[in-house]
């Protein structure tokens, strides 16, 4: 075995000579949890539910281009995760608020300096982007 290496596959462990690498292989957990945190809908409603508990219908109204599959998808995964509280109130029709649990409230703490530092450069990259865009384009 190689210097360094984990000895199961599947193993995330961490090598000694980087304490911040973590492994890219698809069966690793630490990157499963980064795809579905990191996911555009996962964000958007880790931050509006940091606001206030909601219902269903206020995220969808809330979240432009979400389809209500998605939608669902995702807080069922954020609530898989325990991110998301979800609790059922017995009337008629059926009411379902969703809520930060307290390891939702630390995340949501994790990524407000990405969104800082996203807002401070958008300017940035959006002329980054027309730059990289005009030089990419085929001769007219």
């Amino acid at each position: 075995m190689e210097d360094g290496t984990s000895p199961e596959p599947s193993s995330c462990a961490v090598t000694e000579d980087d304490p911040f690498q973590w492994d890219a292989r698809e069966d690793c957990e630490v990157r499963q949890i980064l795809d579905r945190i990191a996911d555009k809908w996962s964000l958007l409603v880790i931050a509006l539910l940091e606001r206030r508990t909601m219902r269903f219908t206020e995220l969808k109204r809330e979240i432009d281009g979400v389809s209500q599959r998605m939608l669902t998808v995702t807080l069922r995964q954020l609530e898989r995760d325990g991110l998301v509280h979800r609790k059922v109130h017995a009337t008629v029709p059926p009411r379902v608020d969703y809520s930060l649990t307290d390891m939702g409230c630390t995340l949501h703490d994790t990524i407000k300096p990405l969104v800082t530092w996203t807002e401070a450069h958008q300017q940035q990259i959006i002329a980054a982007r027309a730059s990289y865009d005009r030089a990419a384009a085929p001769p007219a």
